[in-house]
């Protein structure tokens, strides 16, 4: 699968090509190497390998002691004007992926208050578990039950043939999740599991990859005072390769005062809720049936001509992401 993958910029309307960041060694771990020696494939998949490429990779010093890191940063087209520290602040590749920013000017939300706001800075593909929906996307991506858990039917039965969206986080990306909703924990858990790579040749060359990662599932009850009003939604957050934890760190205002996220606390839409360390990784939302309808120009790239997606490809249907900016309106509340 050596073509390339193309997705669909929100903000111009433009098809670009993703700069997929090893792209070669990941294709070879998930073609022969996963094939033929299914012990090598989950050791290399294995936490410890995934701290160890993470160490790697972000924590020495960018004192000019590790090649390719300038080259990145100029590919990456990171704006360090948004940024709260200056560039001279990073020390190490860590502190640039963990960057924090100034989101309450560079990222707005809409004035519309029944929206759901993206959770991240990512490229997103919009889907359905009901099978009479033209969004149905039924255990392309993930095991539904796997997903949120074989032993949580309460939230199993209560998502049952709704809609979800996939967001993937890009190792250059900004990587605070914010809270897609407002409203008020109801569960939060941790479900262990491997590192995959988010790489979309790994997303397909995997069965169900997301459902098999190690993730944080939140459960939020919206229709509360104050809340969005969408009854039920769920946000999986998902680890992947050099990816080793998701801390939860909710902030009200800024980044001021972070604090663990637990069940009882309200949390308000579009503030910072938790961090990827770091790397690429990935964010699912899980919607009751018929509460949200996904964003016209999201549901329309889904199928845009003459893009090359490699998901496109691999699960033999048109399947074009769209980037979009966290905080900005993904879907509307019915």
């Amino acid at each position: 699968m050596g073509m390339k993958h193309q997705y669909i910029e929100r903000q111009t309307g433009k098809v670009r090509s993703e700069q997929l960041y090893g792209d070669r060694i990941i294709r070879r771990l998930y073609g022969r190497e996963r094939e033929n020696g299914q012990t090598l494939f989950r050791a290399l998949t294995s936490a410890r390998f995934s701290a160890f490429l993470g160490y790697i990779h972000y924590d020495f010093s960018l004192g000019g002691r590790v090649p390719g890191y300038s080259k990145f940063l100029q590919e990456a087209g990171i704006d360090f004007n948004e940024c709260l520290e200056n560039f001279r602040h990073f020390k190490t590749m860590r502190e640039i992926f963990e960057r924090k920013i100034r989101y309450w000017e560079c990222r707005p939300m809409p004035k519309a208050s029944r929206t759901v706001a993206s959770p991240a800075d990512a490229r997103v593909l919009v889907g359905s578990f009901h099978s009479s929906s033209s969004l149905f996307l039924k255990e392309k991506f993930f095991d539904y039950e796997e997903l949120l858990g074989t032993n949580k039917q309460k939230w199993l039965n209560a998502f049952q043939g709704g809609d979800f969206a996939v967001f993937r986080l890009t190792p250059e990306k900004y990587h605070y999740n914010h809270a897609p909703v407002s409203g008020k924990v109801l569960d939060i858990y941790e479900i262990s599991g491997t590192y995959n790579s988010c790489n979309p040749s790994a997303v397909v060359a995997a069965i169900n990859p997301y459902s098999k990662n190690k993730r944080v599932v939140t459960i939020l009850d919206t229709n509360v005072p104050g809340g969005s009003e969408a009854g039920m939604v769920a946000m999986i957050e998902i680890v992947a390769l050099m990816v080793g934890d998701v801390v939860q760190c909710y902030s009200e205002t800024r980044y001021d005062a972070p604090q663990p996220v637990r069940p009882g606390m309200f949390l308000r839409k579009g503030c910072p809720k938790s961090l990827y360390r770091p790397g690429s990784s990935t964010d699912v939302l899980i919607f009751q049936s018929g509460r949200v309808a996904f964003a016209s120009d999201l549901v329309r790239n889904l199928r845009a001509p003459g893009v090359e997606s490699r998901f496109s490809l691999g699960f033999g249907r048109p399947l074009v992401e769209t980037e979009v900016l966290v905080r900005s309106c993904i879907a509307e509340i019915i």
